[in-house]
């Protein structure tokens, strides 16, 4: 069961069109189903990495356009939903990022300036 911090997010997400009202769905039972699975596990020591979090800032106004957190239950959806917003990932990024979660590391796993964006991916 997904804690109620959880589903405020995703329908915060949905509430500012950040997702769409499926995706929110599916964010919420993908939570619910993944509650105790190995993708819940604490990454480093006793402190749990509980988010998964995607930033783009636009790079001539300094203004964040899109500020996404996902629980870190749903690592695998918020990665395809990472590449929506980050195209220019190819897939040996995304394994790499999985890796890098996986592995316990936590703050900034990915980094990336393009012409007129910064793109940030987050595990806190």
């Amino acid at each position: 069961m997904a804690t109620t911090e959880e589903r405020l997010q995703i329908l915060k997400m949905i509430e500012e069109g950040k997702i769409s009202a499926s995706e929110g769905a599916e964010l919420l039972r993908a939570v619910d189903h993944n509650k105790g699975s190995d993708a819940a596990a604490p990454l480093r020591g006793n402190s749990p990495a509980r988010w998964f979090r995607v930033r783009v800032t636009d790079k001539r106004t300094g203004r964040a356009k899109i500020n996404v957190n996902i629980p870190i239950g749903l690592v695998n959806v918020g990665i395809k939903m990472g590449a929506r917003f980050a195209p220019e990932l190819d897939q040996g990024q995304h394994g790499q990022l999985l890796e890098a979660i996986r592995s316990g590391r936590q703050g900034k796993v990915i980094d990336i300036d393009e012409d007129n964006e910064h793109v940030e991916i987050f595990v806190e």
